[in-house]
C-alpha cells in the first residue's frame, strides 16, 4: 500500500533537513513508517495476503537498518526522530 503523493510531500517537508532533502534517514524513516502503518491496517481486513506481509518486513528491517545507522552517527537526530514519530516506548 502506497502513501498519497501529498501526504508524502508533507513528510518530506516536515521531516527535511535542508531545502529540497528527500534522501536524509530521517525522511526515510518517516515515509518507511507512515507505509508500514498504512499495511498493517490492511492486514486487519486481509489477513492471508502473505505476498503483502513479506513487503512489510522487507520495510521494517529497512527501517531498521536506517535507524541503527542514524543511531551510530548522530545520537540527538535519532532521539528526535523516534520521539516525533513515536516509534520506541
Amino acid at each position: 500500500m502506497s502513501i498519497a503523493s501529498n501526504v508524502k510531500q508533507d513528510l518530506i517537508k516536515k521531516y527535511a533537513i535542508a531545502e529540497g532533502d528527500t534522501g536524509s534517514p530521517e525522511v526515510q524513516v518517516a515515509i518507511l513508517t507512515k507505509r508500514i502503518v498504512n499495511l498493517t491496517e490492511h492486514f486487519k481486513d486481509h489477513k492471508k495476503d502473505n505476498h503483502s506481509r513479506r513487503g512489510l518486513l522487507q520495510m521494517v528491517n529497512k527501517r531498521r537498518r536506517l535507524l541503527s545507522y542514524l543511531k551510530n552517527n548522530d545520537q540527538d537526530r535519532y532521539q528526535k526522530l523516534i520521539k516525533s514519530l513515536g516509534l520506541r516506548k
